[in-house]
């Protein structure tokens, strides 16, 4: 494939060791010539990944943290950034989800949803806004979810999370779009990533293809493929949005695939077709 190259820029993906993020992180380094940092708290498959990078020609760096501890997050960013350098793109990808009944939430899961999904992706902003600002060029786009627009059972810290994350865009992207700097999300519907294939039983995948238009789940290219045009020069004038990719799933409301097969609609009389749009 061939490199497109954007002089000079970085970009740091969380959760880049597998499923949308490592689709992203390859996107960006071997599609765009961008050197990548792959945050990840699984040292092995960052590191995988960023030799996988390398041998494709592109230049990536593993760096493993827990997104769970934001202070030594906080800390750990100027050590961790310094291979290539402050980056100029910012995608949180990563993200923690667990099904359980909103009354018998755990504090303690509520609390680490809270820190990677919101707290985390704010630290990562703060510290490459200067950087940013300075250059007049930024891009920072955060994975949110379908779960952070409409509510779903058992999604009580994931949705709320997500939901926050989508206010937070919008928060940074007033703020710091006379920078240079846009700040979107997407929202993904179902997607074949490894969380998704530990959470959603067959149950729930039923449901999912009853409930999306499209019938089936995406895939982390597809996802990918939003979150790269979001990180471009292409999308210079887009900032404090949130893209759906799902499959038409927030589009839809009652949706019946096969109403009119059960029973055909009768056709409406001329007259009574003209009476209901007469003045």
């Amino acid at each position: 494939m061939t490199i497109t190259q954007e002089p000079s820029r970085v970009a740091l993906i969380t959760g880049a060791a597998s499923g949308i993020g490592r689709r992203i992180a390859e996107g960006l380094a071997i599609q765009r010539g961008i050197s990548v940092y792959i945050v990840d708290k699984d040292a092995g498959a960052a590191s995988e990944v960023a030799l996988a990078i390398s041998a494709a020609g592109g230049r990536a760096k593993s760096c493993v943290v827990d997104l769970r501890d934001c202070a030594a997050l906080q800390k750990a960013l100027p050590e961790l950034t310094a291979e290539f350098g402050v980056p100029d793109i910012v995608v949180n990808n990563a993200a923690m989800a667990a099904l359980m009944p909103a009354a018998e939430y755990s504090l303690d899961h509520w609390t680490a949803t809270m820190a990677v999904n919101v707290t985390a992706p704010m630290i990562l902003i703060q510290h490459t806004l200067p950087h940013m600002k300075k250059r007049g060029w930024g891009r920072i786009v955060n994975v949110a979810s379908i779960s952070g627009i409409r509510a779903g059972t058992g999604r009580l810290g994931y949705g709320t999370s997500k939901a926050a994350l989508i206010a937070l865009t919008r928060q940074f992207a007033i703020e710091v779009a006379e920078w240079g700097i846009t700040v979107n999300a997407v929202a993904p519907g179902p997607v074949e990533t490894p969380l998704v294939k530990i959470n959603h039983d067959s149950a729930t995948r039923a449901t999912y293809d009853d409930m999306v238009p499209m019938r089936r789940y995406g895939t982390p290219e597809e996802i990918a493929n939003g979150v790269l045009f979001l990180a471009s020069d292409q999308a210079s004038y887009v900032t404090g949005h949130t893209l759906a990719i799902d499959g038409g799933f927030i589009a839809a409301g009652v949706l019946v695939r096969d109403m009119f097969e059960k029973q055909p609609v009768p056709p409406i009389p001329a007259a009574a077709s003209l009476a209901t749009v007469a003045p």
